[in-house]
């Protein structure tokens, strides 16, 4: 099940409505229970925010977070050296901007 397949069931339970038929649940329904309803919304918030977060990574470059090797350090360094903007960089190592940047930082060609 994708999960925003999940998020629009839990949501219409959380709203009191059977999500195949449409139909509200009764009045004496465990899914109208107050209890039952804020753990349904609790459950619809961080589907959301799972979703969101897949999203964000899924948009960022392949090696954010990844560890950095000696070669691709010597590697950035030279191509920085040389005049290469951190546009040129991150594309090029397949990490953030603010990436390449600490590690420039962190080897004295960028003042922090």
């Amino acid at each position: 099940m994708e999960p925003n397949q999940a998020l629009a069931i839990v949501r219409s339970l959380a709203e009191g409505v059977d999500p195949e038929s449409g139909e509200l649940f009764p009045r004496d329904s465990a899914y109208q229970r107050p209890q039952t309803v804020r753990a349904l919304y609790a459950a619809a918030a961080a589907l959301d925010q799972a979703g969101r977060a897949e999203r964000r990574r899924a948009e960022l470059p392949r090696k954010t977070g990844t560890p950095w090797a000696e070669d691709e350090d010597r590697s950035l360094l030279a191509a920085f050296d040389a005049g290469r903007s951190l546009t040129e960089l991150a594309a090029a190592h397949q990490r953030t901007q603010g990436a390449i940047r600490l590690r420039l930082v962190k080897y004295g060609r960028l003042a922090a």
